[in-house]
């Protein structure tokens, strides 16, 4: 027993990837229920319709989520079925592979998400379609944003094997208390909300409070949301390209899976 434990303790105590990843999901919890906390002690008459909002909100968060991790999930797969070099014998080019994959992540992600869709109304009375047309452009946005960190994600397995496997799964937890996916910019402390501007969340999440507590719809703020998306998607799709090629010339694309 106590050499079973020590070869788990030596393992942790000489890898920073698994330190950190224990270290990393606690503290993400406590900062995202700490804002959410705060927000509504300070703003407890902030929503008419808290439950709504909240769950509007969650299920949006929860297109992002699908569709990076669907994204993932195609990837990783090629490497775990050992397919990977595969894909690269046929005669496919890398903008064929990056379309196929993010029109199978959106099928994978409608397959999850319009069941929860579906029951959230007569368990809850709740309907995302009330946001109307305007719900079909941050379904678009959210998505772009999702396929793009897949896209990101992706070039690092690429470039570094399944070793970056683990962020495919930490990357949008980190991104979630910056997003303000449940409450206002302004609960952030000042260097945050800096950072936070930078992140189409902000504006796709302001956004949708501001439709269902106001009843109309800013553009201005889902123009700011395409165009990073559009920046963050060009940056992606680069350095897809760019792992792909530096891991071609390294040799490393043979023995991906292995």
């Amino acid at each position: 027993m106590y050499g079973l434990f020590l070869r788990h303790f030596y393992l942790i105590k000489s890898s920073l990837p698994r330190i950190i990843d224990l270290i990393y999901w606690p503290t993400i919890q406590i900062i995202l229920w700490g804002f959410i906390s705060k927000f509504f002690s300070i703003y407890s008459d902030y929503y008419n319709n808290t439950l709504g909002v909240i769950l509007t909100c969650a299920i949006l968060y929860d297109i992002l989520f699908r569709s990076s991790i669907s994204f993932n999930m195609l990837f990783l797969e090629e490497i775990w079925s050992r397919n990977f070099t595969n894909l690269f014998i046929a005669p496919l080019k890398l903008r064929e592979i990056i379309t196929s994959l993010i029109f199978t992540a959106l099928v994978r992600t409608l397959i999850g998400l319009v069941p929860a869709i579906i029951l959230t109304s007569p368990l809850f009375g709740v309907s995302i379609l009330k946001l109307g047309f305007p719900l079909l452009l941050l379904f678009l946005s959210l998505y772009i944003f999702g396929v793009t960190l897949g896209l990101f994600v992706s070039a690092g397995l690429i470039r570094y094997g399944p070793s970056f496997e683990n962020i495919a799964w930490s990357s949008l937890f980190l991104l979630a208390p910056l997003g303000c996916i449940y409450y206002p910019i302004d609960i952030l402390p000042d260097f945050f909300q800096i950072v936070a501007k930078g992140l189409p969340l902000v504006y796709i999440f302001d956004e949708t409070r501001n439709i269902l507590l106001n009843g109309f719809i800013n553009y201005e703020n889902l123009k700011q949301a395409y165009i990073l998306n559009l920046i963050y998607l060009v940056c992606g799709i680069s350095l897809f390209y760019f792992s792909f090629m530096r891991a071609r010339i390294k040799g490393t694309l043979i023995n991906m899976g292995e």
